[in-house]
């Protein structure tokens, strides 16, 4: 809505010079003839009245109304295609084969790390390995030993338990073996980490010669930018107003002049705490990765007005009246009267009237003020 203040003055301004037209051609015309009469709240320009030939009367339709919404936004990779890369276990880094901003290849050595624990782990599942081996094989004679009549049913019993038992542990070192690996390929205490997909390394915080004492924490990162999200940040008034789905225009100041059309994919169904403001995400195809992450963009939508949400007038026709805006509608030829009207959403040129008027009404759209002075 556009500031109380400013649609005061202009309208005091407008006033002040159309009084000016008013009292010269009554200087020059019939100084006899009223400027307007009141008849019980009605307010009546007779005719010869020099106010005849300042007012502009037109009728106000219902329809759609367009405003554009221009919100700061920012290029984000896509959270589902962004992977963290850690290593689960201890050990120092013997080699980092890339650098931040490097793209890589889904299975591309990223590093190697040399482990104990990884160590430990690939001994204990080659031990149980064995012992599974070996517990198959006594399995096998004490059955043939049996259909041969030559041992009791306990001991094929106790070769069964023994096989299943090699068999659980032999399951539990692989699971253990595999979780510490992962994607990556190991070699006795040796880890290699490898890209689980396409994309840029976005961050890095390792080095060679480096020990990882944390595996909970990031090596580095991996985002795939084929397609980007631009994120804008829609005001608490706004929110609602843009549904998924509803077209966008992006521009960036990477590259001027160069607008880039989407369409609203995601909306938080949250305010952020801290700017209190929702956030919408427009889904961008990124052929050549030229929007890169953390990028400034502009986000620019067409809002619509809901047809037949109340009337729309020019602002005009617009009068302030102390903290009350009111516009002046002709309820018979050169009769009008004062309508309080609650406004929607407005453009530079034009207001949604929500309350006060009905389709078809004529209404004052220039020299309205001069009414109500």
């Amino acid at each position: 809505m556009l500031h109380v203040t400013a649609r005061a003055a202009a309208a005091a301004v407008c006033a002040g010079l159309l009084m000016g037209v008013v009292a010269c051609q009554r200087s020059a015309g019939d100084e006899t003839a009223p400027m307007l009469t009141e008849d019980h709240g009605l307010l009546v320009v007779p005719a010869g009245s020099p106010l005849r030939q300042q007012l502009v009367v037109q009728p106000v339709g219902a329809g759609d109304t367009a405003r554009q919404l221009q919100l700061p936004a920012v290029v984000e990779a896509d959270p589902a295609d962004v992977t963290n890369i850690l290593a689960p276990l201890t050990g120092r880094v013997t080699a980092l084969k890339v650098r931040l901003g490097d793209r890589v290849r889904r299975g591309q050595l990223l590093a190697v790390i040399a482990s104990g624990d990884l160590a430990q782990a690939s001994s204990d599942a080659e031990k149980a390995q064995d012992a599974y081996n070996l517990a198959a094989k006594a399995l096998i004679r004490a059955r043939g030993v049996q259909q041969a009549g030559g041992s009791a049913a306990k001991d094929l019993e106790a070769a069964e338990s023994a096989e299943v038992q090699a068999k659980s542990e032999l399951d539990r070192t692989r699971t253990r073996l595999a979780s510490l690996t992962g994607a990556s390929s190991a070699q006795g205490g040796t880890l290699a980490l490898k890209s689980p997909q396409d994309g840029v390394v976005t961050a890095l915080s390792i080095s060679p010669g480096a020990m990882v004492n944390d595996a909970t924490a990031t090596l580095m990162t991996v985002a795939n930018i084929s397609h980007v999200f631009v994120a804008a940040n829609v005001g608490e008034g706004d929110i609602g107003l843009i549904p998924r789905g509803a077209a966008a225009e992006v521009t960036l100041a990477a590259y001027p002049g160069q607008p880039i059309h989407g369409r609203v994919s995601e909306i938080d169904a949250l305010v952020q705490p801290d700017t209190r403001r929702q956030k919408v995400r427009i889904e961008l195809e990124n052929p050549g990765e030229r929007l890169l992450p953390n990028m400034y963009a502009t986000a620019t939508f067409t809002l619509r007005a809901s047809a037949g949400a109340g009337v729309f007038v020019p602002q005009s026709a617009l009068v302030m009246n102390n903290d009350a805006i009111s516009v002046m509608v002709e309820v018979r030829p050169w009769v009008f009267q004062r309508r309080l009207v609650q406004l929607g959403d407005e453009t530079d040129t034009a207001a949604r009237v929500l309350s006060g008027l009905q389709p078809g009404d004529r209404v004052v759209v220039k020299g309205g003020v001069l009414l109500n002075d």
